[in-house]
């Protein structure tokens, strides 16, 4: 990249996510490089406007998409452009946008339309996953409007207890219980039904949270592990961002041979599901049991200050700011890469 490159934040957004894309937002906007990057902000209310950002020196602990309304094509269409989508959830990491910026043919960090789509709807990814032979917990997919008691029914039976209900399509915890008794399965159901129409039921696995970051296109390449170690009774919205009770434990407290054995399968999974520009991919360890079973792969991952994205690529020697210029040029990469094969001349 010779001339600066212009670089278009993507934050907000329309999902419960909201608030953890915002503080994202502010830390990539404080780690771009300014001799490399022209950095805008180009926020998504929570009504769907799209404003561009303040971005005052110094910053604020998040950014906010409360300035001039903006058209976003406007934005997308000017030279030079790459845009960094940090739209946690819904309409942001689910393809959506994605498809709004290969239509507008933007260079964007970040996987395209079909991975962005599958993996954010964790019942779909599983099942590829499955085909892939990757190892999973045991798990059952449901729609939300089935019969509650027999959802529990068949659930509690095949899974047993405890075990957690999530939405399929959600991130950071949002809409997740853990069911310990029966009793507590049909408002479980009822909140995660309230963000998504298909629910993931899942065992509960008594084992180490392990997280790696992976970061590439055609060649990708795996972090070391790290390690969640929940303050709460898991890993939930709360802990993760308003308590602050979690450990994030790098490298992770395992053997180079479950290290290793991490790294393989997430590359395995980042290329199954066709991600591209980055991944985090979390795992559940069964040290004396299953080893390694694959959790979820998030296609855009945190980049708050307590995210184990950044975290496990600066202990695996790339620091933040070039973190952020990786993952532009491999943007750029993969839109001219892409752009050849979507040539029209014959």
């Amino acid at each position: 990249m010779g001339t600066r490159t212009r670089l278009v934040l993507l934050f907000g957004g329309r999902s419960a996510e909201h608030d953890v894309s915002c503080v994202s937002a502010r830390h990539v906007a404080a780690a771009a490089d300014k001799t490399r990057f022209e950095v805008l902000a180009l926020g998504i209310t929570r009504s769907g406007q799209w404003r561009l950002a303040e971005l005052a020196d110094p910053l604020p602990d998040r950014l906010d998409a409360a300035g001039l309304r903006v058209d976003p094509t406007a934005v997308f269409a000017e030279p030079d452009t790459v845009v960094f989508p940090l739209l946690h959830g819904p309409m942001g990491e689910d393809g959506t946008v994605q498809g709004l910026l290969e239509v507008a043919d933007v260079p964007y960090v970040g996987s395209g339309v079909l991975a962005s789509a599958v993996c954010m709807d964790k019942a779909m990814a599983k099942l590829v996953c499955a085909r892939h032979g990757l190892p999973q917990c045991r798990h059952q997919a449901v729609a939300a409007s089935a019969n509650a008691v027999a959802v529990a029914e068949a659930a509690i039976s095949e899974l047993g207890l405890p075990l957690f209900v999530k939405p399929a399509n959600m991130g950071s915890s949002v809409g997740v219980s853990r069911v310990a008794t029966e009793s507590d399965m049909a408002h479980a159901l009822e909140l995660a039904g309230e963000y998504d129409e298909t629910l993931i039921i899942e065992e509960a696995v008594a084992g180490q949270e392990i997280e790696v970051a992976v970061l590439g296109n055609q060649d990708p390449e795996a972090s070391v592990p790290g390690e969640i170690v929940p303050g709460a009774e898991f890993y939930d919205y709360a802990d993760k961002y308003l308590a602050g009770g979690a450990k994030l434990v790098v490298p992770a407290q395992i053997t180079e041979a479950a290290a290793r054995e991490a790294q393989r399968l997430a590359l395995i999974a980042y290329r199954a599901l066709r991600c591209e520009g980055m991944a985090r991919v979390d795992f559940l360890h069964e040290p004396d049991g299953r080893g390694m079973l694959l959790s979820e792969i998030n296609t855009i991952p945190g980049f708050t200050p307590i995210s184990m994205y950044p975290k496990l690529w600066q202990a695996t020697g790339l620091a933040y700011p070039q973190l952020v210029e990786t993952l532009v040029e491999l943007a750029v990469e993969r839109y001219e890469r892409r752009r050849r094969l979507h040539r029209t001349e014959h």
